[in-house]
């Protein structure tokens, strides 16, 4: 029988694994069995962190998680994300603009992202703004302004919501570009607002601030100072270095900030796989996504470029640095239903994961935190049901059927506005203990790192 630092070696599998083609895999619980009492006393700590390591799997709920974990390592196996040593939930509710009083049930990406990085509630849509659209500071602001060194990595375009609430204040998502601002005229430099979501990002200025997005720091910029420019010039006006590829991400130095914009939109998916139907489908693989542009990082890539860079930067400071690190498809993919390009990216997200809890076993001054901003529809089902189904062929042999049950195939999947799973380790982590809120993940960072 293998020990359980094997079990654990065995359980988080990369991406290439050739049990993704090959044969069946069985992997089992990584201590099973065990006494966790003390490992627990020893994980609730307090006191102040060097780093915290925020990483959000876009719509991830625990129906997302067993998903990815049945198909990968199977139903005893445990994902990176798993090992985490305390774990809790949290409510992901988003409020009404016409009445803040009154709660939204179930919230988009930008609300719940603007509930952590701020610690306010607002309404879908807003992106680190009161109801009444005012701006209040970020958690990446702040700690940018006390001295730490900050991050900012996603599978989407930077400016969608859950990147764009660390550094940008607008009253609608949808204006991410300076010749996108239809829904957000009193933003618009032109009107003496502080511009775009690409623009104020830029002006931010994280240290590391990789995705997609490039059709938007494409645009150019109306008013100001930058007038006539990009926003990617803009940047570069900035100081920072421009990458636009993976062996560009290689090669940036760490010794000034990093945009890597990687995709004109959204970063290509991992995996493909069956569309399901109304009638199920026959058991069947995933694959590699074939058209997936090879020049393009992997999360986990983006994740270790940020980690070795901010670590760089600050290791003859007194402070230490913020990463946030999405992956966004997850959501994505479960809106359009597709059970493999959703499992894909969960995975994808799970290396990042592992990554970061690598980096904190030497930096054990790390608070790392995993967490979704809000439920999704994807459930484990016995097999076809009214709604549609596919039918996946996992790792340990076993039939794995996923129902998608809130629209028709041709629609959008919805979100949920179930709480979700939030996990932590490291100074502060036992404030996700229980049942909390995602405002109050705020007050935790904030805490972790002292600012008050």
């Amino acid at each position: 029988m293998r020990s359980p630092r094997s079990h654990r070696r065995h359980a988080v599998i990369g991406l290439a694994t050739a049990a993704l083609v090959g044969t069946p895999l069985v992997a089992l619980a990584a201590g099973a069995h065990s006494d966790h009492t003390q490992a627990a006393r020893q994980a609730i700590q307090g006191g102040k962190a060097r780093n915290v390591i925020l990483l959000i799997g876009d719509g991830m709920g625990d129906s997302e998680i067993t998903s990815a974990r049945n198909y990968q390592v199977g139903a005893a196996g445990r994902l990176a994300l798993d090992t985490l040593p305390l774990s809790g939930a949290y409510t992901t509710y988003a409020v009404r603009k016409d009445n803040p009083t009154i709660p939204d049930y179930v919230t988009d990406s930008a609300a719940s992202g603007t509930g952590w990085s701020t610690g306010h509630k607002s309404y879908n849509g807003a992106i680190s703004v009161t109801p009444d659209g005012k701006p209040v500071p970020t958690i990446l602001e702040l700690a940018k302004k006390a001295g730490f060194r900050t991050g900012d990595v996603t599978t989407a375009e930077l400016q969608d919501a859950t990147p764009a609430v660390l550094g940008s204040h607008v009253v609608s998502r949808d204006c991410k570009g300076p010749q996108s601002m239809t829904a957000c005229p009193t933003n618009a430099t032109e009107n003496g607002g502080a511009g775009s979501i690409a623009e104020q990002l830029v002006r931010t200025a994280p240290d590391v601030l990789l995705g997609g997005g490039k059709q938007y720091f494409d645009q150019t910029v109306q008013a100001g100072r930058f007038a006539g420019l990009s926003v990617l010039q803009q940047a570069q006006v900035g100081g920072y270095q421009v990458v636009t590829d993976a062996a560009g991400l290689a090669a940036a130095k760490p010794n000034a900030p990093i945009l890597g914009t990687f995709a004109k939109n959204n970063m290509d998916l991992e995996w493909v796989g069956p569309t399901p139907t109304k009638t199920g489908t026959a058991p069947s693989r995933c694959e590699v996504n074939a058209a997936r542009t090879a020049s393009q990082p992997h999360l986990v890539d983006m994740a270790s470029k940020a980690l070795q860079v901010l670590d760089r930067q600050t290791r003859t400071s007194r402070k230490g640095f913020f990463l946030q690190i999405e992956g966004a498809s997850i959501d994505k993919q479960d809106h359009a239903a597709n059970p493999c390009g959703q499992i894909g990216e969960t995975i994808a997200f799970d290396a990042a994961v592992k990554k970061a809890l690598d980096y904190q076993r030497s930096h054990r001054d790390t608070l790392v935190v995993v967490t979704a901003d809000h439920g999704h529809t994807s459930q484990i089902v016995e097999g076809p049901t009214e709604g549609v189904t596919a039918t996946l062929r996992t790792n340990e042999g076993g039939d794995l059927t996923i129902s998608y049950a809130t629209a028709p195939i041709t629609g959008s999947q919805q979100h949920t506005g179930t709480e979700v799973r939030i996990a932590a380790g490291g100074p502060q982590a036992a404030n996700v203990l229980g049942v909390t809120d995602q405002t109050e993940l705020f007050f935790t960072m904030r805490r972790a790192l002292g600012l008050g």
